[in-house]
């Protein structure tokens, strides 16, 4: 009894000696006007608070003075206020920076000033955010000088820097809080899917370029790098409003809502929580371009073989020719009657885009995140999950509707200022998503199989030419026939059958996909700033797995889920060395050791130092080298589509992909071949010629000594890819102008890309000899070899299968460019920036027809804004321009011509104080110039709205 006695009067003692002491205050700009959102902490301490919507704050901690509090807000410059007494008011005013002072950690994995970063960063903040004329914080990276945003559809856009950019975009990094937030099925990001709500982002960077030195094999590119807010420094409720409509010459005048909502509370100095929620709903842009792939200019009307970009089911052609000749063969046709049709290639009638989706586009998003710090100190232990949904437009190699795809997170994370380690899962499904232009010709074939509905249309241009029709007639009169009963959008027959084929997932009969894949995460990192003096050493690795499980629907994944892994381990040396009291350098160097269990090992160094010349300028050039891993679809891809079969390029992919093909009449009648024959996704690598022997085989001129060994295909088997990288840049400020400057040389080597092949199904194309062949002379067949005879036979009769290829270049590819933004203060307030970007692929396309570099980028991009954030109390406003010099799109999809274009956006903003609220009108594509980004997506439209931003904070 005496001892719990003694110990409550020690606990009452301790506690009557426990002081809380209160500071509060209002903080503002050099203006006089209210800040929101700064942060207020005590010095050597996690005890803070920041303020609200007003400037307002109340810190209250457990302390008693005197202490020290820091003030800091991103775009203005630190203060430190010492406190000496309790219930003290302090009122702060903070000058306004400059963008050189902002802080950011992505280019060295450590806290530094953008000015004295080693690399390129770009840098998005909060201020940004607010003023972004974009209709959401992620489409106003757009204007960023280096980047590119492709817009695959409203809710879907692929950024990418340094070109080579398709929306599958591998080589590119979305980092959210540390997690890769790519779809293991597709193997990169789906946009902001499973983003952020614009409430929660705190900060977000942009590295353009190679960082494999400190980010691993897929940082090839660039890395996006998004950071939310802890509930620890950011509390409160906050949330917003956006409506408004889209509006598209193909699509009209449709209605947009975006809204999303923040809560965070911190229970206590040891324990906070958040949630966040979003949902975006609207009108996807419609995809209507019915030029013909096979006939520039050409129409159904006009062309009897069309083939349009956005209509699918129409790529489903035949020669009528060889369709008489079997029907003469087998009694249904007159005798000679195949000697009245011509050998011209004939197209099914197939169904616009529009009729294949509603196009209806929506987010749904939500994370929520646990936050203990168990000592109140720096020392946290993080549960971070995440959901997204939704339904959008995808193109790769096809047209995909996305609909109903479902993503999520799960992370737990351990860290401090000096370390982390973290470690998540990432897993998705396919929901309800189909392949359109999959669908479209088994929606065909589902109402008349391609057989029949070619022999109707060769049974009645025959008939319709022995009465005396013209060949237009005839040909009309036959297409006519062969549609009688079709299966048309809006009826219920149509609909019927579109249910069936978009959930089936044979690819034979339906077009939906099937997933349930999933990654493996665990990456930890730690800083010996505070333990050595002489420089900052960092080391750390990460480890990751991949379960690849789309039921062979896009893989080659028949059989069950295939597993790999993948290791890497890094450590960074940087240093500060002052020369002078006007010179100081920075040494920075990096190193990553990274092995899949597919490949060898490899190493990336990186190198860079940074010259900083009083205080004002700074002059940085580096070294990096990087690799990337093949992709899962570039290793185990294995998709039937119209334009052939895709297959990765993985060495056991032919141990996955197995399939029997039907051999012709003609190679069981003459060849003495059997009636089916099994090939594997082997034959690509190892029995192809490369689909340009066709114009070889048909050219009258070609010389015949020529042995056509340069058309043998036999892609090699995929390895990872290499790139050296060389930068100098210049970050500084010339009187009232900020500049930050930068060039680059990008050499790749064993680059990955598709090339197109035919593999036939029989012959050995080691054989392969076409010394001596005259076109002109079909007896000249008869001194080839026996391979080389049955290659061309199985050519002719089409038992042949067209793969597109995943390998590597022999030839080096290169690339180079620059970027340079300016930046001041004019009329005495008001914010003027520019920027211009130059990219160029150094790549002879003519000397390797076959091999897509996917470059994808113009030559020349321009971007200017123009803004006030207080042009009167609590008034705003802000125009963005940006301009995009015309270059030429080439995709699995479809290659094309992309027009230039110029976009300008605007907003004006008002911030009512009373309410902790503002209200922003903007719109997008403001000049409502419709344009788009790449080959075979919708025309972009313009966006307008208002939204209602509430900041309870």
């Amino acid at each position: 009894m005496k001892t719990i006695l003694n110990f409550l009067l020690l606990f009452c003692c301790a506690f009557s000696f426990a002081q809380t002491t209160t500071v509060k205050g209002k903080i503002t700009d050099n203006n006089g006007q209210p800040l929101p959102g700064v942060n207020i902490i005590v010095v050597g301490t996690t005890s803070g608070t920041i303020s609200d919507f007003d400037g307002n704050y109340t810190l209250t901690v457990d302390q008693n003075p005197p202490f020290t509090i820091q003030i800091s807000s991103i775009g203005f410059e630190t203060v430190t206020k010492d406190v000496t007494s309790n219930s003290e008011t302090i009122d702060i005013q903070l000058t306004e920076g400059t963008e050189l002072d902002e802080v950011v950690i992505s280019a060295s994995r450590t806290p530094e000033r953008i000015f004295e970063s080693p690399v390129t960063v770009e840098r998005f903040g909060l201020k940004e955010i607010k003023n972004t004329a974009s209709a959401d914080f992620y489409g106003g990276l757009e204007n960023l000088k280096g980047v590119d945003i492709n817009t695959n559809s409203l809710t879907f856009k692929s950024i990418n820097t340094r070109g080579f950019a398709t929306f599958a975009n591998t080589r590119f990094v979305q980092l959210v809080d540390g997690m890769d937030n790519s779809a293991p099925l597709l193997n990169f990001p789906l946009g902001n899917l499973l983003g952020m709500t614009e409430t929660d982002v705190l900060s977000v960077e942009l590295l353009p370029g190679a960082s494999s030195a400190l980010y691993g094999a897929n940082a090839f590119n660039g890395i996006l790098f998004m950071r939310s807010k802890n509930p620890f420094d950011h509390q409160g409720i906050s949330g917003y409003v956006k409506r408004g409509i889209t509006s598209q010459e193909a699509a009209g005048n449709n209605d947009y809502t975006d809204v999303g909502i923040r809560m965070a509370h911190k229970f206590s100095e040891k324990f906070a929580a958040k949630i966040n929620f979003g949902y975006l709903t609207g009108t996807d842009w419609f995809a209507t371009n019915y030029d013909d792939k096979n006939m520039p200019g050409g129409t159904r009307d006009s062309n009897i073989n069309y083939d349009g970009v956005n209509v699918y089911g129409d790529n489903v052609t035949t020669n009528i020719r060889d369709v008489a000749l079997t029907l003469e063969s087998l009694g249904l046709a007159p005798a000679g009657a195949s000697a009245l049709v011509p050998s011209v290639n004939v197209s099914r009638t197939g169904y616009r885009e529009v009729d294949l989706t509603d196009y209806n586009a929506e987010s749904v998003k939500a994370d929520w995140g646990l936050y203990f710090r168990p000592w109140a100190n720096d020392f946290e232990i993080q549960y971070v999950g995440k959901v997204g949904t939704g339904s959008t437009i995808y193109q790769g190699a096809q047209r995909y509707r996305i609909d109903n795809f479902f993503l999520q997170q799960h992370k737990i994370e351990v860290r401090n200022d000096n370390f982390f380690v973290r470690g998540y899962l990432t897993a998705d499904k396919a929901g309800d998503t189909y392949v359109m232009d999959v669908a479209g010709p088994n929606l065909l074939q589902a109402w008349k199989a391609h057989d029949v509905w070619f022999g109707e249309y060769v049974g009645e241009y025959i008939a319709q030419t022995l009465g005396g029709a013209t060949n237009d007639q005839a040909h009309a009169a036959a297409r006519a026939v062969a549609e009688t009963g079709r299966l048309e959008p809006g009826t219920p027959e149509f609909q019927q059958a579109f249910d069936k084929v978009t959930s089936e997932t044979n690819f034979l009969t339906g077009s939906a996909l099937r997933d349930n894949s999933q990654i493996y995460h665990v990456d930890a990192n730690y800083n010996f700033g505070d333990l050595v003096d002489f420089a900052e050493i960092q080391v750390g690795g990460s480890h990751r797995t991949y379960r690849l499980n789309s039921f062979g629907t896009i893989y080659a994944d028949t059989n069950g889920p295939i597993t790999y892994s993948e290791l890497g381990l890094y450590t960074q040396l940087q240093r500060s060395m002052e020369l002078n009291e006007s010179l100081e350098l920075k040494l920075t160097g990096s190193i990553r050791y990274d092995k899949s269990e597919l490949f060898d090992a490899f190493l990336s160094p990186r190198l860079s130092a940074g010259l900083t010349i009083n205080d004002n300028h700074n002059i940085r050039a580096s070294f990096q080298t990087g690799f990337r891993n093949p992709d899962t679809q570039s290793l185990y891809i294995g998709l039937e589509t119209a334009l052939g079969t895709l297959v990765g390029g993985a060495s056991d992919i032919g141990d996955r992909y197995v399939r029997d093909y039907s051999v012709s009449q003609f190679a069981q009648n003459n060849l003495g071949q059997p009636g089916s024959i099994t090939q594997t996704a082997a034959a690509a690598y190892t029995n192809s010629l490369f689909v340009s022997v066709a114009g070889e085989l048909s050219n009258t001129n070609r010389d015949v000594n020529s042995n056509g060994s340069e058309f043998i295909g036999n892609s090699n088997f995929v390895k990872p890819e290499q790139v050296s990288s060389f930068e100098l840049g210049y970050r500084g400020k010339i009187k009232n102008f900020i500049i930050d400057a930068s060039a680059y040389f990008n050499s790749y080597k064993d680059f990955l890309s598709n090339e197109s092949v035919i593999a036939p199904l029989y012959g050995n194309v080691s054989n392969f000899n076409l010394t001596g062949y005259d076109p002109a002379n079909p007896a000249s067949v008869g001194g080839l070899n026996a391979d080389t005879q049955q290659i061309l036979a199985a050519l002719n009769n089409g038992d042949v299968n067209v793969y597109q290829t995943y390998t590597n270049s022999e030839e080096t590819v290169n690339s180079y460019g620059a970027a340079i933004q300016i930046s001041t203060k004019v009329f005495n307030g008001f914010d003027l920036s520019a920027n211009y970007t130059y990219a160029k692929l150094d790549f002879d396309v003519n000397e390797n027809p076959d091999f897509r570099t996917n470059f994808n980028t113009p030559d020349h991009k321009t971007k200017v804004a123009f803004g006030n954030t207080e042009l009167f109390d609590n008034f705003g406003f802000n125009v963005a321009w940006r301009w995009s010099d015309n270059y030429f799109w080439e995709a699995s999809f479809g290659d094309g011509e992309i027009p230039a274009f110029h976009v300008l956006d605007a907003q004006l903003n008002y911030r009512i104080p009373s309410l902790k609220s503002s209200i922003k009108v903007g719109a997008t594509n403001l000049l409502q110039d419709e344009y788009f980004t790449a080959f075979g997506t919708g025309f972009i439209g313009s966006q307008y709205y208002v939204s209602l931003t509430i900041n309870n904070l």
